[in-house]
């Protein structure tokens, strides 16, 4: 029988809704992975409702918690560490800590960053010094980089003009420590409106990844956790890079059309989840 794959994974969790491990770590699951989720911070709802309650985990716990992993003698099935939304910049020290704790005792595990950032327009909050430590800190450590547009511009220092400057671009990041980029959601001057575009950079080519873009009152949260999770449960699960991007772009499409046909301001994964597993349509890369 196939091992299965574990995945530790840093990040927000809501009480309400779906948000960071809330959004991610069941579909993974679906996906056929195990999740180790470990919060970050614990909040009532997301951000971008305005208001909320809750609480930052203390840094110091995420270590903590971790040896204790190790001690049981479990850190060695760790396949994977993924991180996300950082409550401070001290978390991400922590996580930063823990992977290295996690590639000591498996040379083989791989850090997916999602390199989450503020956005005002939205109203997602993030700590100021957040953006800096992941320029700084976490951009070099990173197997895996996973920024949507808004944040491979910050990571660059400059407003991508065209499809071939958000290539150049993310191109530019690979030399600073990933091996592999995602741009979760494309949008520069010339894009079509009628399309969602994602971007897949490595040593070894582009691709580009084309799904219809679909019509919401309000924009679901949560959809780039689903995206970086899915991603790294498909790579872990044995898919190259470009088959793991077209599996999680079919996957989270399957759940924005039944959160669209639900009228759901809040993504639909109970209802979607044979079809992230068994999506209908998939979405075939292009090369560039």
């Amino acid at each position: 029988m196939k091992r299965t794959p574990h995945l530790l994974a840093i990040q927000s969790h809501v009480v309400f809704g779906h948000a960071g491990n809330s959004a991610a770590a069941f579909a993974v699951q679906r996906m056929g992975v195990n999740v180790w989720p470990l919060n970050t911070v614990q909040f009532s709802n997301h951000t971008q409702y305005g208001h909320w309650t809750g609480q930052v985990l203390d840094c110091e716990q995420i270590p903590s918690l971790v040896a204790g992993i190790a001690a049981i003698g479990e850190l060695a099935q760790c396949d994977a560490v993924l991180s996300g939304y950082l409550g401070s910049a001290a978390q991400g020290e922590a996580i930063l800590e823990v992977v290295q704790r996690v590639k000591a005792a498996n040379p083989k595990a791989i850090y997916l960053c999602d390199p989450v950032m503020g956005h005002p327009e939205k109203g997602c909050i993030v700590a100021p010094e957040v953006s800096a430590f992941l320029l700084e800190g976490a951009l070099p450590k990173a197997d895996v980089l996973c920024p949507n547009q808004l944040e491979l511009n910050t990571f660059c220092g400059r407003q991508a003009q065209s499809l071939e400057e958000c290539v150049s671009m993310a191109r530019s990041l690979l030399a600073k420590g990933p091996s592999t980029v995602l741009v979760k959601h494309l949008f520069y001057p010339g894009k079509r409106v009628e399309d969602f575009e994602m971007l897949l950079v490595t040593a070894a080519g582009a691709w580009l990844l084309r799904r219809p873009l679909l019509a919401f009152p309000k924009a679901p949260v949560g959809v780039g956790d689903l995206t970086s999770g899915l991603f790294l449960a498909r790579l872990l699960l044995g898919d190259g890079p470009v088959q793991a991007m077209e599996a999680a772009g079919a996957a989270v499409h399957e759940v924005l059309l039944e959160t669209q046909a639900c009228a759901s301001y809040e993504l639909q994964l109970v209802r979607a989840q044979d079809r992230i597993a068994h999506p209908r349509q998939r979405f075939p890369a292009q090369a560039l």
